[in-house]
């Protein structure tokens, strides 16, 4: 039997639609005040019968930052997708980083503890190592001064280390690193959010850029690395390496708006992020940007996905065409 954490959210949500076509029994945990709504909108991208599919979910009561509670939910279970993962590009918080690091961490253990079969972690390359200039990251690259990267980075790399003790005390595992993840996921958060604005008209752009993928590309992968007898192994998970302002345009000219055309530089983005960090801790609220989101939204990386293509000969979906079925669809719910 299989278990899906983080269900409701744009990965989770999406893999228990791959795995529910391959008519086998899924389970997945939630907890007692979790919204289906994501879910629901997630199977409504693939067929007009939403609710049918999403009868056929064994959902379990629990929460992997609840260790005790994965005791019972994790009964008869073979493999696990870890996917749950609270994901921010800003400066994040040290509950961020609890949260991401003790639920790997408690459902590794579960894991351990049940003699689970096969594991599957999602990481982000947000964990992998840095280049200089347009030398490829690859998954030996190597990491320095981790302590200076956004909570959500550390969050990442410090859950991808949980992995790989379980995996030292033998938890037959895998671990995906994916790039920026695009794909419907019914909310306006994450890369979702993105759409909502340029949707609503978008003039700026910044000089960054980053590692790209279609969710739907992650998760067959995902599916394919669990049923394969590899293990002990991270691999990287892009489509393309694309600039900032290409995304956007292609988004703009999915919604038929007009495409970026302020180029906003790193050094005023840094100034805006830094002057809002200050006023959010003087009057209390959550500023729109800060200086780690302002620095990932001016930054470039170039992400290497050749170890995924030589291990599985895989063939991802170009960025343009995953960016244009997304608009498409939302056109298509909005009217």
């Amino acid at each position: 039997m299989i278990l899906v954490t983080g269900a409701t959210g744009l990965v989770g949500g999406h893999l228990l639609w791959h795995l529910l076509q391959q008519n086998i029994t899924v389970t997945a945990i939630k907890r007692p005040t979790s919204n289906l709504e994501p879910l629901r909108q997630i199977f409504s991208f693939y067929t007009p019968h939403a609710d049918a599919f999403l009868r056929r979910i064994q959902w379990r009561i629990a929460d992997v930052c609840d260790e005790k509670s994965l005791s019972n939910a994790l009964s008869g279970i073979e493999t696990i997708y870890h996917c749950a993962a609270v994901v921010s590009l800003g400066n994040g918080s040290e509950e961020l980083i609890a949260t991401n690091v003790n639920g790997t961490t408690n459902i590794v253990n579960a894991a351990l503890k049940t003699k689970v079969k096969r594991f599957c972690f999602v990481s982000s390359i947000a964990a992998c190592g840095q280049t200089i200039g347009e030398e490829l990251i690859t998954e030996t690259t190597k990491i320095n001064e981790i302590e200076n990267r956004s909570a959500y980075s550390r969050s990442k790399y410090y859950s991808e280390q949980e992995v790989w003790k379980g995996i030292s005390d033998g938890l037959n595992a895998v671990i995906v690193n994916p790039g920026v993840i695009l794909g419907f996921s019914g909310t306006d958060k994450s890369s979702s959010e993105l759409f909502a604005r340029v949707r609503k008209g978008l003039p700026f752009y910044t000089l960054g850029g980053s590692g790209y993928v279609d969710v739907q590309d992650v998760v067959k992968i995902m599916i394919e690395l669990t049923n394969s007898a590899i293990t002990a192994e991270r691999y990287i998970l892009i489509a393309e390496n694309c600039s900032n302002k290409d995304i956007l345009s292609w988004m703009a000219d999915g919604y038929g708006k007009k495409k970026p055309r302020i180029c906003i530089n790193k050094k005023t983005l840094l100034a805006v992020g830094n002057i809002l960090e200050i006023l959010a801790k003087i009057f209390g609220f959550t500023p729109t940007l800060d200086r780690s989101m302002a620095h990932s939204a001016s930054s470039r990386a170039y992400y290497s996905n050749a170890k995924i293509i030589n291990e599985l000969q895989y063939q991802f979906k170009p960025i343009e065409k995953c960016i244009q079925e997304i608009c498409d669809f939302d056109k298509s719910k909005l009217g």
